[in-house]
């Protein structure tokens, strides 16, 4: 699952990929917003813990669970 987060007054993105589902990342992120929490934990796939400040959101990006296909198409 690629997960991209706007950041408000920063020039770039926090970019990763996760093993939780998107409708795990969307109920953390509404129940972070509903409950005026300080900030969001998502774990990427590798293990890496991201604690992102709910008061800093420009927009969150979850990409699609598909994955991805490598090689050639004739």
């Amino acid at each position: 699952m690629d997960i991209r987060i706007g950041i408000i007054n920063s020039p770039r993105e926090l970019s990763f990929e996760s093993d939780q589902s998107a409708a795990d990342i969307e109920k953390v992120v509404a129940t972070a917003l509903e409950s005026d929490a300080k900030f969001i934990r998502l774990v990427d796939d590798k293990g890496r813990v991201f604690l992102v400040p709910v008061d800093t959101f420009a927009y969150i990006e979850v990409g699609s669970e598909s994955s991805r296909r490598v090689g050639f198409v004739a």
